[in-house]
């Protein structure tokens, strides 16, 4: 029975049967090669250009490999909760929809606004991105244009402007282009994979686990982890401390996976393909990290990836910084190029995912139901506007900054409440038919949320205080608008008719007087 209140739960069948709303009904067109494109797409981006050089050479040393491993287990354990929840809730909005069916309608709320935030956020982080790449790959220098007082970052309003267009076009073609972008940046890194193979010197994996070094000062004060604020425990790098440092921050290179359970509603077979593409895409993606990260640390000393050494200057170590010591030039061009591919998909994929959980929303009454009107096309044009625009003043008028860690501390939020959630749903619905199961639980989902909150605990203070002031404002906006618009609200409030009572049986005209 569904709770009362703002913890009132939407049943799975009830979220199933909104999906045949002839107004807002998505298509179903998506395969398991179109989910499996969409995780590696939004997930291989710029970060294997630029995070595994950094991290190795500043924080783990050649153990940036087997980081790489620990926070592709730490993801996986997640990645199975999302396969069971995405393939037994086969509907769009993702861990909103999954919430809504276990926590209630205020705790879907909340993670919806969670995801609405990380979202938009990624989609104008990566936009600007992207528009750096694009004047290192053309020579156009800086991509902003000034005026007046406002810094206008063209590069990266005409990327969220054709991806906008492309997205309400339809998600087949979405697709399809995502699967032509993907194919090349993947070839650029198979082609950076094999050349650099044939310059490994195996005496640079010597020590694998360098010995551990006291932190600088750097991070203080509200920029330090919330661990340390509390615990005061000083941190160091390499060592193992610096081995399991490197895990919570390359574990941020593989977000983007649960993007893919947002398009559970417009797959044609959810409950095989959804797992699939979860899981295949993942697997994918981890072998790539580990093969980029064993070449690179094998072919210089990870001391020369530090931040001032004479090989890296005040700067960052990027993977081109590898291939420069050994006189291959014309890798930093592939490795721009292959960058300007991956960041690409990742604003489209994640853009894709912002209209996904904005429809399941408007479509619930939370947001205006005007939103979640679909077009001929079968795509909610609306939001995907409303989207696109928003996105598009954040990254082309906004530094963005800091507010990257926002995106990160939202993911992990989401990933604690599915898995949760898994082992919820499993005692109050044991009779609902699911495509994929969850092994030992719920052992797998504890150690899933464990691992998420060690992760948590290890952004900065700034970061956990920007995360609370959004959600008070979502809080907010729920009392003031979603919870008296809500539609499972009002048909909870509906008056029940009572049955007619039955008419009185008319009297024989032959009784007796």
């Amino acid at each position: 029975m569904p709770g009362s209140g703002i913890w009132r739960t939407k049943s799975v069948e009830q979220s199933i049967s909104d999906t045949d709303e002839p107004d807002t009904r998505l298509r179903r067109e998506l395969t398991t090669r179109d989910l499996t494109v969409f995780g590696v797409a939004v997930v291989i981006g710029a970060g294997i250009f630029t995070l595994t050089a950094r991290t190795a050479g500043n924080v783990a040393g050649p153990s940036i490999s087997l980081a790489f491993v620990l926070a592709a287990c730490a993801c996986a354990l997640a990645a199975l909760c999302y396969a069971e929840f995405a393939s037994t809730v086969p509907v769009a909005g993702s861990a909103y929809t999954f919430s809504y069916a276990t926590f209630g309608e205020f705790v879907a709320w909340i993670i919806g606004w969670d995801l609405i935030l990380e979202f938009a956020l990624a989609s104008a982080v990566v936009a600007k991105g992207w528009s750096l790449y694009l004047g290192n790959v053309f020579g156009a220098g800086s991509t902003i244009a000034h005026i007046g007082p406002l810094n206008l970052d063209w590069g990266a309003l005409v990327i969220v402007g054709v991806l906008t267009v492309v997205l309400a076009v339809g998600t087949k073609v979405s697709s399809r282009v995502s699967a032509i972008v993907t194919a090349i940046k993947i070839l650029v890194v198979l082609l950076v994979i094999v050349v650099g193979f044939f310059y490994i010197d195996t005496d640079n994996y010597s020590p694998f686990v360098p010995p551990a070094e006291q932190a600088g000062d750097a991070a203080a004060g509200m920029h330090q982890s919330l661990l340390s604020f509390f615990t005061g425990a000083g941190g160091s790098t390499y060592g193992w401390y610096g081995l399991l440092a490197a895990a919570s921050l390359v574990f941020f290179a593989f977000i983007g996976f649960d993007v893919v359970a947002t398009t559970a509603e417009e797959t044609k077979n959810p409950q095989k393909s959804l797992p699939r593409g979860i899981l295949g895409s993942l697997a994918i993606v981890t072998v790539l990290y580990v093969a980029v990260t064993v070449v690179l640390t094998g072919m210089v000393k990870y001391t020369d990836l530090r931040t001032g050494s004479p090989l890296v200057g005040d700067g960052s170590a990027t993977l081109a910084t590898a291939f420069e010591a050994h006189g291959i030039t014309w890798a930093k061009m592939a490795i721009s190029f292959g960058g300007l591919a991956g960041l690409t998909t990742v604003v489209m994929v994640m853009m894709l995912g912002q209209t996904r959980v904005l429809f399941a929303m408007s479509r619930d009454g939370l947001m205006p139901r005007g939103l979640a009107k679909t077009g001929r096309r079968g795509t909610p044009v609306r939001i995907t506007l409303l989207v696109g625009g928003v996105v598009a003043v954040l990254a082309a008028l906004f530094p963005m900054g800091t507010l990257e860690e926002m995106v990160n501390i939202g993911t992990l939020f989401a990933f604690v409440l599915v898995c949760i959630g898994v082992v919820i749903l499993r005692r109050t619905r044991p009779d609902l038919p699911r495509g994929f199961r969850v092994p030992l639980v719920p052992l797998v989902p504890i150690l899933a949320v464990l691992a998420c909150g060690w992760l948590m605990l290890n952004l900065s203070v700034e970061t956990w205080i920007r995360f609370v002031v959004w959600m008070a404002l979502g809080v907010a906006v729920y009392f003031a608008y979603g919870y008296r618009r809500s539609v499972l609200g009002r048909r909870l409030a509906a008056p029940v008719e009572a049955a007619p009572e039955p008419e009185p049986e008319p009297i024989p005209a032959n009784l007796p007087v």
